[in-house]
């Protein structure tokens, strides 16, 4: 997920570099713009004076942090894709530092700062992580039931036409007397 997020990340960067003129946006529809600018910050123009240095080791202390609460929820498999999504994001953005000492912004909507497809990627796979790590743990298929809870546990929902009164009126509880 980090290659495929980074590459379409440059791909997106240079599509809007070649085609888009600096300073003059593109109208897409109401209140979205597509314009090309440079952001020295991190995600949409955070921290834009706070040096190289502030910036790497910020985004080197974030991995970290993903990495460190994948490792304590390692029982769940389906936390390498959005931190995968994170990643990518960090990587095409750093990907242009290294190259341009800016990141490319070229999404511009009138109510919030310009970003990019790593900005909406880093986004996404926070609250990916979030949602994955705080979800439902799926028992496998194989293991459902066979404990000595599964095979003792009564049913947890009574048998179809339980508790519905019959015909002449009479409860499915009820046993005739005569």
């Amino acid at each position: 997920m980090l290659a495929v997020v980074a590459a379409l990340d440059q791909a997106t960067k240079a599509l809007a570099l070649a085609s888009l003129a600096p300073g003059q946006p593109e109208s897409v529809f109401f209140g979205l713009d597509l314009s090309v600018s440079r952001n020295t910050g991190i995600a949409f123009g955070a921290l834009a004076g706070a040096g190289d240095a502030v910036i790497v080791a910020l985004v080197a202390i974030a991995v970290g942090v993903l990495l460190v609460f994948f490792a304590a929820r390692a029982d769940r498999p389906l936390l390498w894709l959005p931190i995968g999504m994170v990643l990518g994001g960090a990587a095409g953005n750093l990907i242009d530092r290294g190259r341009i000492g800016a990141v490319v912004d070229f999404i511009d909507p009138s109510f919030w700062p310009a970003f990019n497809l790593a900005d909406m990627s880093i986004v996404l796979g926070v609250l990916g992580v979030l949602y994955v790590a705080e979800g439902r743990k799926e028992e496998p298929e194989a293991t459902r039931g066979t404990g000595e809870e599964g095979a003792s546990a009564a049913p947890s929902s009574p048998r179809p036409g339980a508790g519905r009164p019959r015909a002449g009126g009479e409860s499915a509880h009820c046993h005739d007397s005569s």
